[in-house]
């Protein structure tokens, strides 16, 4: 498969099954050498990521419910929790995706203001990069956004620095099922060549 294959290959995959595929250690590695050869500005390497397994995927998943719960209520949590137990706590794993803000902070200051938005940059290419591995792999996943509801409960019950801020959860496993037809804007519309 090559690179443009792999773009077009990446979709939003609810249904995950808690099961992969290959070997975890291969996964992982995928993970880990994504998030390593991702670029940055001035090579800042400002995204970390944490990889959730097991148990600590579905405490995140829990993490979530109990937070929705308490914001939403019960009589609208009905179908959010079916949502999050079907698509996110069903899969294999999850991985978090954050910023270190010190890094941001000590770059930002020696040189431009821009580093904030230029780690968030890098940041959304490591998340794209990560998804299609995985579905390079043939694992489903998508990008979630419970943040920064979960913030707080997250970094304490995974030891996450401080100085870390989570910008997404990428929920992923075995696919169940394929995902319907994409519709797609005009491209001309979207891109232009003077």
């Amino acid at each position: 498969m090559n690179y443009l294959d792999a773009i077009i290959a990446r979709r939003s995959r609810y249904a995950l099954k808690n099961t992969i595929n290959l070997p975890e250690d291969k996964v992982i590695e995928a993970i880990k050498d994504s998030i390593k050869h991702t670029p940055s500005a001035y090579n800042t390497q400002s995204t970390r990521a944490v990889i959730l397994l097991g148990e600590n995927h579905k405490k995140l998943w829990n993490i979530v419910k109990e937070a929705l719960l308490a914001k939403i209520g019960a009589e609208r949590f009905v179908a959010t929790e079916a949502k999050i137990d079907k698509s996110f706590l069903s899969g294999y794993g999850t991985v978090l995706f954050f910023i270190d803000e010190d890094v941001v902070k000590e770059y930002a200051e020696k040189i431009s203001d821009n580093f904030y938005g230029w780690a968030t940059e890098s940041a959304g290419m490591a998340q794209m990069n990560v998804w299609g591995a995985l579905s390079s792999l043939g694992l489903g996943a998508s990008l979630q956004h419970y943040n920064p509801l979960i913030d707080k409960k997250t970094k304490e019950a995974f030891d996450i620095p401080a100085n870390w801020k989570l910008l997404s959860q990428m929920p992923f496993g075995d696919i169940l099922s394929e995902p319907g037809a994409k519709t797609f804007k005009d491209i001309d519309e979207l891109v232009k060549v003077k």
